[in-house]
């Protein structure tokens, strides 16, 4: 298998760099009680029209703690949120709507509450995805190509499965859901699998208008696909899959096709 010493180690600092940038504009906090759930760029929550609790009270409060402004979100969590990214929505400050709850968890990892997917970017609430390296016995990889209409990278190559882990989900059911909807496959089908590692992500993103930011916590997954077992995909989210051995797969990687997401998994697994 080649290695990414004999490659451009340029390159995967380059990547290693776009994995880890700072917001494009200064962001503050978002609170619930004591608790920071995300962060916004100051201004965003001004341009939405958000109706206030049953009480009279506002569900958004610009605040200040400790000298730090922020927002505090009054109420219930999870109601809150999603009053708030329906708000974002009817303003086109959020992403692709998807109707699916992901888990919203504080600065200590406790979760709080669920929001719609298409606002966690914009809030800068920070979320979970799994992803699935699958090779050949010969040691060839397979790998999707993601459907053109996707909302993010459509187009782009990435590893044989990869999706968000849903607030319905843990991290070992999101895999079994996702490697079926993805590939349709089941995981008595693929032989030794084993947890890779992790991938941090935080990068500014296009949602809310170019205020999105993404705090993303990757876990991928390595396993063999046996002869005679072909991924099919099933929800419509994937245009094809090949095969490549790691000679296309690295120059694919260095010519941009890939997601960041899945060349920094596979650069993981190849160094």
């Amino acid at each position: 298998m080649e290695n990414l010493r004999v490659f451009d180690l340029n390159w995967l600092r380059a990547q290693r760099a776009a994995a880890a940038q700072p917001p494009l504009r200064p962001r503050v906090p978002l609170w619930s009680g004591a608790s920071l759930i995300g962060t916004v760029e100051p201004d965003l929550l001004h341009q939405i029209d958000l109706q206030p609790l049953l009480d009279g009270r506002k569900q958004l409060l610009k605040e200040e703690r400790d000298g730090q402004p922020g927002w505090h979100l009054l109420g219930d969590v999870t109601a809150g949120l999603n009053r708030v990214a329906a708000a974002l929505h009817a303003a086109d400050l959020a992403g692709a709507w998807r109707d699916e709850q992901l888990a919203v968890n504080d600065q200590h990892g406790v979760r709080l509450g669920t929001v719609e997917r298409a606002a966690v970017r914009p809030l800068g609430i920070s979320t979970q995805a799994v992803h699935l390296v699958g090779q050949t016995v010969d040691g060839r990889f397979w790998v999707q190509q993601r459907a053109f209409d996707k909302p993010n990278d459509p187009g782009l190559w990435d590893t044989l499965m990869g999706g968000m882990v849903s607030a319905e989900d843990t991290l070992a059911t999101a895999l079994v859901r996702e490697t079926w909807e993805e590939a349709g496959l089941t995981l008595d089908q693929l032989r030794g699998m084993v947890r890779g590692g992790r991938v941090d992500i935080r990068r500014p993103c296009d949602d809310g208008r170019g205020a999105g930011y993404v705090v993303e916590r990757i876990d991928w997954y390595h396993c063999t696909v046996p002869e005679g077992v072909t991924p099919a995909n099933q929800d419509g989210e994937v245009a094809c899959f090949a095969l490549m051995d790691g000679h296309a797969l690295l120059h694919k990687m260095r010519d941009g096709e890939f997601t960041l997401e899945a060349a920094l998994i596979q650069a993981a697994l190849l160094a």
